[in-house]
């Protein structure tokens, strides 16, 4: 027989899905396969500022809102639908450069729709300007804003965006 076992002590705080540590709402980075090159990468179309750049860029203008930032690159679609779904348990919001994933991944936008965050999809050439088959994205029928050609600073207007919308 087993012992009993005395009733559980309830809190009437709510839980606080989207706080980090610190009790800062955390926005996720992502940034899909080639963007690592970024820098050296045709300049002429993705502009000389590495990622790192971009990521300190973004984590600063961030921390200017009062939000935290985990960014994430990968080659691999897994690796980057993990972090989506791992984002659910203590993220306010994601931000997303799928790069050539945009256009033929459809396990990407299934999980940014799974994880029910807002959702900004960032390109920093204007897709709808160049190769054909660049002009659709699976991403943009699931986000809720869609920036593209505006460079590194399409990050930093899609940190505006999210830091407005959670205020």
């Amino acid at each position: 027989m087993r012992p009993e076992t005395p009733p559980r002590a309830y809190t009437t705080r709510p839980l606080r899905r989207y706080r980090t540590e610190v009790d800062k709402p955390r926005l996720l980075l992502v940034n899909g396969p080639n963007l690592n090159l970024l820098g050296t990468r045709q300049p002429e179309i993705y502009g000389s500022t590495t990622l790192a750049e971009i990521e300190q860029q973004v984590a600063e203008t961030a921390a200017g809102y009062g939000l935290e930032l985990r960014a994430v690159q990968s080659n691999h679609e897994g690796v980057l639908i993990d972090a989506i779904q791992a984002a659910r348990a203590d993220c306010a919001g994601i931000i997303i450069n799928p790069a050539a994933y945009s256009h033929t991944s459809v396990a990407i936008p299934d999980a940014l729709s799974a994880v029910e965050l807002p959702v900004v999809e960032v390109h920093l050439s204007n897709i709808h300007t160049r190769e054909s088959f660049r002009h659709h994205s699976y991403v943009s029928a699931v986000a809720e804003v869609v920036i593209a050609g505006a460079g590194p600073a399409g990050y930093q207007y899609a940190v505006r965006y999210l830091a407005e919308k959670l205020s």
